[in-house]
């Protein structure tokens, strides 16, 4: 198992913190995160307006992570406006499992935690295998000749 320099990703997240666009929430966060080719990715919060379209630390480290040839999340580190890792929403907790597994490892308050603990039964690729396989039954409204209009 590779050897995970916590203190070089807490660096990097923090550093990333310190360029987030929060000027609505005045709530930054940077995350970091190591590729399992040893690439090290980063991310900070980008705060909208329209508040939903806001987006998180950690999408944007995904998107570095993808952005700079892809590959897979070995760690994950996000940390808030005063350098203390934070734990991923669960929005994050979802890109990390898609672009880390199971196994990937994250800094959460309490310590190092393997996402399949952070985000116990994920919903991931594996699930969409069976999409299509068997037809959704019609609604009632169709069985009944309804055309759907109430």
């Amino acid at each position: 198992m590779r050897s995970i320099d916590w203190d070089a990703l807490l660096g990097v997240a923090i550093d990333a913190m310190k360029r987030a666009y929060c000027p609505y929430s005045g709530f930054p966060v940077g995350a970091a995160g190591l590729a399992d080719d040893g690439r090290i990715v980063s991310g900070c919060n980008v705060e909208n307006a329209g508040y939903g379209v806001t987006l998180c630390a950690e999408c944007g480290m995904v998107s570095d992570l993808i952005r700079s040839g892809g590959g897979a999340l070995v760690a994950v580190v996000a940390v808030n406006g005063d350098a203390v890792p934070v734990s991923p929403c669960g929005r994050c907790r979802q890109l990390i499992v898609e672009h880390g597994g199971p196994s990937c490892l994250v800094l959460m308050p309490g310590g190092v935690t393997a996402m399949s603990d952070v985000l116990p039964g994920a919903f991931g690729p594996h699930d969409l295998d069976s999409v299509g396989a068997t037809p959704a039954p019609a609604s009632s409204a169709t069985k009944e000749g309804n055309d759907g209009d109430l």
